[in-house]
C-alpha cells in the first residue's frame, strides 16, 4: 500500500478543495494510504473528506502565518517585545537580501528553518494547492518521499509568484502537474526551467456524484416564471460578479424577466451589496452564500454563466457541463478546452458588453438553448477505470 501525502491551505469551500475531493472519489482506498496536512483544519469541504482518509493540521503554521502574513516592521516588533532579540539580525539580513534580489527563496529559508521536518516517509508528497509559497516549500524541503508533486491549479501570469523562489522549489520537486494545457504554457513562460517536468491533469469531474447530488431538495425559487441564470465562485474581482450585475441591470431595463443566483462566499460581498443596491437589483441578483453542495441550484438554473477574469481551468464550468445547462463563459485559460464555442457553450471576451450580447442571444432563442443541451449530453467524461489508470501511472 502505497503512503500519500497530500497538503492544502484548509478545506474552505473552493475549486481547488473539491477538485481534491474529486480526486479522492476515484482513488482506491484499497490501494493507498492518504494523508491530507492543513495548514489549518477548517472548512466547510472539511466533512466531506471520506473517513478512511486521514487528516493533520500543520501545528508550526501558527508560528510562522504571522511573519509571512505581516510588515516585517511588526515582526521586529514581536521579537523586540518578546525580548527575542538574537532572531531580529538574521531576520533583517533575509527580509533585505530577498527583497534586494528578488529572492523570496532567502526569505522562505530564514522563517521556515526553526520549522521541523515531517517525520513521517511517503512514497509520494503533493503540494495540491500550486503554487501556494508556504506548501510547496515545505513539501520541496521538509518531507521526505520518494517523489514530490506540485499541483498548479492557478494561471500563475495573474498571481504574483516569485521566479526564483519557485525555479529553487522545483529544483526539489520531481513532477509539476497542470490543470490546462494554456496553463501550463504560461507557467513555462514564467519558470522556464520547469519545463521537461510539467505535464497536463485535467480536473477530475465525477459526472455520475454531481448528478446524483443535483437531486438533493433545494428552496430555490420554483415558482419564478421568469428566466434563472446562476454563477458559482468566490465573491472577488477574479471572478468577475461585478460584471454581472451590470450585464443583469442591462437585460431588466430592456424587460427580460431574469433573476441571477450566485453562490459562494468572499471578502468582495459588501462592495457587491453596494453595487446591487445602486442597480435597484436586491430582489434580483441574489447572493446565496457559500454552498457545499451548489448542484441542485445549477440544475434549476435556465443558463449556467461564469464571469471569471481569469481561472486556472475552472472546476464550476465543467461541472455545469455535466449537468447540460446551456453555457455562456468568458475567454480565461482553459475556456477553450472545456468548451467548444457555439456547439457546447458560448466563449465571449471578458467584458459586460459580451456577456450582454450573447445571454441576451441565448434568451431570445430557446432553440438555441435546447441545441447546447443536446450538444453537452453527448459529451464524453472519462470513465472510472480510466481515471484509475491515469492515477497509477502518476504513482
Amino acid at each position: 500500500m502505497k503512503k500519500i501525502l497530500f497538503m492544502v491551505t484548509s478545506m474552505n469551500i473552493g475549486g481547488v478543495e473539491k477538485s481534491l475531493l474529486s480526486l479522492l472519489s476515484v482513488i482506491p482506498k484499497e490501494k493507498y494510504d492518504i494523508t491530507i496536512l492543513l495548514l489549518e483544519k477548517k472548512g466547510g469541504f472539511l466533512e466531506y473528506i471520506p473517513a478512511w482518509v486521514k487528516i493533520e493540521e500543520a501545528t508550526w503554521f501558527k508560528g510562522v502565518k504571522p511573519i509571512i502574513m505581516q510588515p516585517p516592521q511588526q515582526t521586529i516588533r514581536n521579537y523586540y517585545q518578546n525580548k527575542q532579540y538574537s532572531k531580529i539580525p538574521s531576520f533583517l539580513g533575509a527580509y533585505f537580501i530577498a527583497k534586494h534580489f528578488n529572492n523570496r527563496y532567502v526569505f522562505y529559508k530564514e522563517v521556515f528553518k526553526n520549522v521541523p521536518a515531517n517525520p513521517d516517509q511517503y512514497d509520494i508528497a503533493i503540494a495540491y494547492q500550486g503554487p501556494t509559497d508556504t506548501i510547496d516549500y515545505y513539501i520541496a524541503n521538509k518531507v521526505k518521499a520518494k517523489k514530490k508533486i506540485s499541483w498548479v491549479h492557478f494561471d500563475v501570469s495573474k498571481h504574483l509568484i516569485n521566479d526564483k523562489l519557485y525555479s529553487k522549489l522545483y529544483e526539489n520537486i520531481d513532477k509539476v502537474f497542470v490543470v490546462s494545457k494554456e496553463a501550463r504554457k504560461r507557467l513555462i513562460e514564467k519558470v522556464p526551467t520547469v519545463e521537461k517536468k510539467t505535464e497536463v491533469f485535467l480536473n477530475i469531474i465525477p459526472n455520475q456524484l454531481i448528478n446524483n447530488l443535483a437531486k438533493e431538495k433545494v428552496e430555490f425559487d420554483d415558482d419564478y416564471e421568469g428566466t434563472q441564470i446562476v454563477t458559482v465562485g468566490r465573491l472577488s474581482k477574479e471572478k468577475g460578479q461585478d460584471m454581472a450585475i451590470k450585464v443583469l441591470s442591462r437585460l431588466r431595463n430592456e424587460g427580460y424577466k431574469v433573476r441571477w443566483y450566485c453562490i459562494g462566499e468572499g471578502n468582495n460581498r459588501k462592495e457587491f451589496e453596494i453595487l446591487i443596491d445602486r442597480y435597484g437589483l436586491k430582489d434580483e441578483f441574489v447572493l446565496l452564500g457559500a454552498k457545499p453542495n451548489p448542484y441542485p441550484y445549477m440544475a434549476k438554473a435556465d443558463v449556467y454563466v461564469q464571469t471569471s477574469r481569469h481561472e486556472g481551468y475552472c472546476l464550476t464550468l465543467a461541472e455545469a457541463k455535466c449537468l447540460a445547462k446551456p453555457i455562456v463563459t468568458t475567454n480565461f485559460i482553459g475556456a477553450y478546452e472545456q468548451i467548444e464555442d457555439g456547439h457546447t457553450g458560448h466563449i465571449v471576451d471578458c467584458n459586460e458588453e459580451e456577456i450582454f450580447i450573447k445571454i441576451k442571444y441565448l434568451l431570445d432563442n430557446k432553440i438555441a438553448q435546447d441545441w447546447l443541451r443536446s450538444n453537452l449530453t453527448k459529451d464524453v467524461f472519462y470513465t472510472k477505470d480510466e481515471l484509475h489508470n491515469i492515477f497509477n501511472n502518476i504513482m
